[in-house]
């Protein structure tokens, strides 16, 4: 989305991006202040969900999902308890372990399970993580995001971070998969629309965002999306079953053990986008590093067996 809109010859009138992006698209003044006159329906939107660090006075943006990232595990294959981050790493679940194909979220919870701050910009404190995920490759299966819906579903993988509101559906394919919360703490990430900067239709998307707060439309949404609802008339209106379901909506106790993430410094997005690139390629320069010697022991097989075979045939011939 951002290098999208970054890179111009788009017109989008709405974009729905995470809590860190919209304080980066504000930071780069690709955002438009809203005119909630044209907004009336945002009085509905939770008041513990406003006045964010991404967005501070709420002038860019309207609350729409939200939700924490947590760990999707299929029971029927995973006996041990669920209860921290470590399990990402166990390698009794080798090649069974699916892992973010996202730097921040994936840094995120490493950052977690070390003890630190997710938004934290101590390069010791990432270079420690980023050596987290290094040793957790061997391990993995994969690097996913969409992809997760039907390798958990169909049980090719048995573990997996990923968010809340997916794992309700993914649930509803494979009731064997279920969803866990680690102690350590995890992220409480929160999703709003905004309207770019370059809209040529701005009121119309101002009266959109109102649409989509209308009580019974945010109800709609929420329901067919399985993400949690800001909108506190939508909340009420939900069954019971849904509103109690700790997955949907965390007890304040999980919340107080969240952080949001925040837009970090150039020099901090630099440093992980680098470290993010080296994960992910080292992988594959171990198979470069030995894809070398393996042909050059199989090219000195196969010169052996044909030496043996042209020295088989002269013995032949000479006794023939």
């Amino acid at each position: 989305m951002y290098a999208r809109l970054k890179g111009g010859g788009v017109d989008y009138d709405i974009i729905i991006p995470s809590d860190y992006m919209i304080s980066k698209l504000i930071k780069e003044d690709m955002l438009a202040e809203l005119d909630f006159n044209n907004i009336p329906n945002s009085k509905y939107i939770d008041s513990s969900l406003k006045g964010n660090p991404f967005d501070p006075e709420d002038k860019y943006s309207v609350p729409y999902t939200w939700g924490v990232v947590g760990i999707l595990y299929n029971s029927s294959v995973v006996t041990d308890p669920v209860t921290s981050w470590d399990i990402l790493w166990d390698e009794k679940y080798k090649d069974q372990i699916l892992m973010f194909d996202n730097s921040r979220d994936a840094f995120g919870l490493t950052l977690t399970k070390l003890g630190f701050s997710q938004n934290t910009t101590d390069t010791n404190e990432l270079q420690q993580a980023a050596d987290e995920l290094v040793k957790q490759k061997d391990v993995l299966q994969a690097y996913v995001m969409d992809q997760i819906f039907d390798k958990m579903s169909s049980g090719e993988a048995v573990l997996a971070p990923y968010y809340a509101g997916d794992s309700i559906i993914i649930n509803e394919n494979n009731p064997d998969v279920k969803f866990a919360v680690p102690d350590e703490g995890t992220n409480q990430f929160i999703d709003s629309v905004c309207i770019p900067k370059t809209s040529q239709n701005k009121e119309l998307a101002e009266m959109y965002i109102n649409f989509l707060n209308v009580p019974e439309v945010a109800l709609a949404n929420t329901e067919y999306i399985g993400y949690s609802t800001p909108h506190v008339e939508a909340y009420k209106m939900l069954d019971d079953e849904v509103k109690q379901n700790p997955i949907a909506y965390p007890t304040e106790k999980m919340l107080s053990n969240t952080e949001t993430f925040i837009n970090l410094p150039d020099e901090t997005l630099s440093f992980i986008d680098d470290k993010w690139l080296e994960i992910k390629g080292s992988s594959a320069s171990a198979a470069g590093a030995l894809i070398f010697p393996v042909l050059f022991f199989l090219a000195i097989v196969l010169v052996v067996v044909l030496n043996v075979k042209k020295h088989k045939k002269k013995k032949a011939n000479y006794y023939d």
